[in-house]
Order: C-alpha cells, then sequence, then structure tokens
C-alpha cells in the first residue's frame, strides 16, 4: 500500500439535532460534523415506529365492500 496517495484518516466528533455526541473515524477533512439523526434519535432504533395500517387502500376496500368479496 502506498502511504503518500492514501488519504488521512482521523476520528471526528458528530453531533446531532438531538443533541447526541459521539466519535467516529473519517478520511473527510472536517474536525467536526453535524448530522440531522442518529441512532439514538431514529424512530426505527428506538422502537417508535409509527404502523401504517391505518387508513390504507386495502383497508378502506375491506371497509367497504367486506374482506371476503374477493375469495
Amino acid at each position: 500500500m502506498n502511504t503518500e496517495i492514501q488519504p488521512a484518516y482521523k476520528i471526528v466528533e458528530v453531533s446531532c439535532a438531538c443533541g447526541a455526541k459521539f466519535q467516529i473515524g473519517t478520511t473527510k477533512a472536517v474536525d467536526t460534523l453535524k448530522v440531522e439523526i442518529c441512532s439514538q434519535c431514529h424512530p426505527f432504533y428506538t422502537g417508535k415506529v409509527k404502523s401504517n395500517t391505518a387508513g390504507g387502500r386495502i383497508e378502506r376496500f375491506n371497509k367497504r365492500y367486506g374482506a371476503n368479496i374477493l375469495q
């Protein structure tokens, strides 16, 4: 590996919009990174995922015409 052409790898601090701060390694030429969402506030990781089953097309069809009409 030619070390002269490799980018410099360094540890930088990441700050999220929710206030969480952590460190990661990067080759970007910055000292800090700002992100809008992280694993501490993302709904997938926190378990606060909203169910998208209410009010969908299939549910409205079944409510209007009955679930057994297609069988």
